[in-house]
């Protein structure tokens, strides 16, 4: 299976709305944590991109998406900060990949984009969370990125309960 990973402007988007709200809620109801309750409602997922659709004509927030003969397979957001002490770097926001293509490579080629897209914008830093215990943390740390530390309580679960989360950072050469 091909898969291409390219980065959105706001017009591709706003035309990708459908697949990547699918995406989305694919991804939450299938146990990612990625801000949302299990199920997520369609209106809710279309809501959430558009205002993401917003940062990227903005902007603030580069979009991208992979792609395969099936359409939507993943996606991943890279938050450009704008302070002037930190032009050196960006937040990697909502890896998600589709769950019938999980373990097929499609986030370590968004990842790979996105590495590549910031050294092209000269961010030398990446940063993101992920909930601590996740299968998301040894997926990171193979790509580099080392744990920076967590903060207990921060991930509020549906049922009441709560996670902490692990941010991780990596320097790019």
């Amino acid at each position: 299976m091909t898969i291409a990973v390219r980065v959105l402007d706001a017009q591709a988007a706003t035309d990708a709305l459908p697949g990547l709200a699918a995406l989305l809620a694919d991804a939450v109801n299938t146990g990612a944590s990625l801000g949302f309750w299990a199920p997520l409602r369609p209106s809710r997922a279309l809501a959430y991109w558009h205002d993401v659709r917003a940062e990227v004509e903005g902007g603030s927030v580069l979009l991208l998406v992979a792609e395969d003969a099936g359409g939507v397979a993943g996606s991943v957001q890279l938050e450009l900060c704008g302070k002037d002490n930190g032009a050196h770097r960006a937040e990697v926001r909502k890896l998600m990949v589709h769950s019938s293509r999980r373990r097929t490579g499609v986030g370590r080629a968004l990842m790979q984009v996105a590495e590549d897209e910031s050294k092209a914008r000269n961010r030398t830093l990446l940063v993101l969370d992920t909930r601590t215990g996740d299968d998301s943390e040894s997926f990171y740390r193979a790509l580099g990125y080392s744990p920076a530390g967590s903060i207990p309580g921060f991930v509020r679960e549906a049922d009441g309960t709560s996670s902490p989360t692990t941010y991780y950072y990596r320097h790019l050469a």
